[in-house]
């Protein structure tokens, strides 16, 4: 396992990519809308949420700066991003 902290400021582009490993968000502080396998979701202070290895996600209509923790299971790989091809 490994954790982060990841922050997205107002007005900046999520450009994360596709990850090899499993992912749990927990936001900590700010307003946003998370996309997950194309399914939106409005994420605040406390909200959970679970990306699955391999599956497309991203950040955007950030409102509000976005302080989330991250956290990878197994631990991040150093290795290049997996593409969404």
């Amino acid at each position: 396992m490994s954790a982060g902290l990841y922050h997205l400021a107002v007005g900046r582009i999520d450009r994360q990519g596709i990850h090899r490993e499993d992912e749990l968000y927990v936001v900590l502080r700010g307003q946003a809308t998370l996309t997950v396998a194309g399914e939106q979701r409005r994420v605040g202070p406390g909200s959970a949420v679970y990306v699955a290895a391999g599956v497309e996600h991203r950040f955007h209509s950030v409102t509000d700066d976005l302080e989330v923790l991250v956290v990878f299971a197994p631990a991040e790989s150093t290795g290049p991003l997996l593409t969404a091809d």
